[in-house]
């Protein structure tokens, strides 16, 4: 059974050469602490941009140990849980092939996979790595957004049993891959939209649909 190796709360600190603030840099909290999860995230996390970050569809953002395992030999460096804003280090799942309706359940908290994350310049930033987005990009390694299907705690130690979707299989690496792709096979938008999916990449996929019809 998987595990839950941190759970990672951010504070509000400015970006580095801006003049803009982030909650991306996030800490683990003490093992013994329970932590809040509600719909909207997990309690006392900052979220200081709306229009991309935080909301129901993105309310946790996970990230996988076996991915920190490359990023530590593929950068040279160790890495520890929050590095990458995290709210959730989960141990004993294979990151890349978390589909999107995957759900993990760490004791009464249900979480379900909606999607991948898109690397921006704040992270960019906040790795000190200008070439950062290129990176993560072609790693294919970006965690998971989820939605908070039931709300609960969570500490750090306790397991978590990962529940494949047994529906269609889009893995979160697939959808990053995706990003930016001006022409995707109907098809594969068709199959997309099978899956409980964020909202953003629903509305977006359904109008590029549309328009082909």
């Amino acid at each position: 059974m998987a595990i839950l190796q941190s759970v990672n709360i951010g504070e509000p600190r400015p970006v580095p050469a801006k003049s803009t603030m982030t909650g991306i840099y996030k800490e683990p909290v003490p093992d013994a602490v329970e932590v809040a999860i509600t719909r909207q995230g997990l309690e006392g996390d900052a979220i200081i941009n709306r229009k991309h970050h935080g909301g129901v569809d993105q309310a946790v953002y996970v990230y996988f140990a076996d991915d920190y395992d490359y990023w530590a030999t593929a950068l040279e460096r160790e890495m520890v849980p929050g590095t990458f804003g995290e709210n959730l280090t989960i141990g004993g799942v294979e990151g890349r092939s978390v589909c999107v309706g995957d759900r993990f359940e760490i004791d009464e908290v249900v979480l379900e996979v909606t999607s991948h994350r898109t690397p921006c310049s704040v992270f960019a930033a906040r790795m000190g790595n200008p070439a950062w987005v290129k990176q993560f990009f072609k790693a294919g390694r970006p965690g998971a957004y989820c939605r908070v299907i039931e709300p609960g705690t969570v500490r750090t130690g306790e397991p978590v049993l990962h529940i494949p979707f047994d529906g269609d299989r889009i893995t979160v690496s697939q959808l990053l891959a995706l990003e930016g792709e001006r022409e995707i096979e109907p098809e594969l938008m068709q199959r997309v939209l099978k899956t409980p999916v964020h909202y953003k990449m629903r509305a977006d996929y359904e109008q590029r649909l549309a328009k082909l019809l």
